[in-house]
């Protein structure tokens, strides 16, 4: 019996000796928090920054959509404002597509493409055009950051 007695004691012992050995291969800054990754930036299209307000805009008939980090808000001369939730732009190569449903229940579209842009009335020249699908309507125009709209007059 006296092997057996051995074993006993010494089972411990050995449990120790590798769990001193496996505990020295641990490497504390190998667990320490990875830092957060940066916040994702929104994405730009022809120098127009998608994460502010943008404004687009046509003429015959007179038209306007501002997009805003929340809402798409659809102006018409001849038609009620219709609001819809702005869900983020899906953007493919220069190319920017906002999908969403109005609160009159109509689909609502907008597509931005990072092609210069005349409005047709003025010399002004906008760095996006704009193409908006509301219902059975489809309409062109322009598009602009809502910023540059405000601060820079029409040439």
């Amino acid at each position: 019996m006296r092997p057996i007695r051995s074993a006993l004691l010494a089972a411990p012992m050995l449990v120790l000796a590798l769990s001193l050995t496996l505990a020295g291969c641990y490497d504390r800054n190998e667990k320490t928090p990875e830092s957060a990754p940066p916040p994702e930036t929104a994405a730009t299209l022809a120098g127009v920054d998608l994460g502010r307000p943008v404004r687009a805009l046509g003429t015959e008939p007179f038209w306007g959509v501002e997009i805003t980090t929340d809402a798409i808000v659809y102006t018409r001369m001849d038609q009620p404002t219709q609001r819809a939730p702005n869900h983020g732009a899906t953007v493919q190569g220069t190319v920017a597509t906002y999908a969403s449903s109005t609160d009159l229940n109509q689909a609502l579209n907008v597509v931005l493409i990072a092609t210069e842009c005349s409005d047709g009335m003025s010399d002004r020249t906008y760095p996006l055009t704009a193409r908006v699908e509301i219902g059975d309507d489809t309409l062109s125009g322009c598009a602009d950051a809502a910023a540059a709209l405000k601060t820079a007059p029409a040439p």
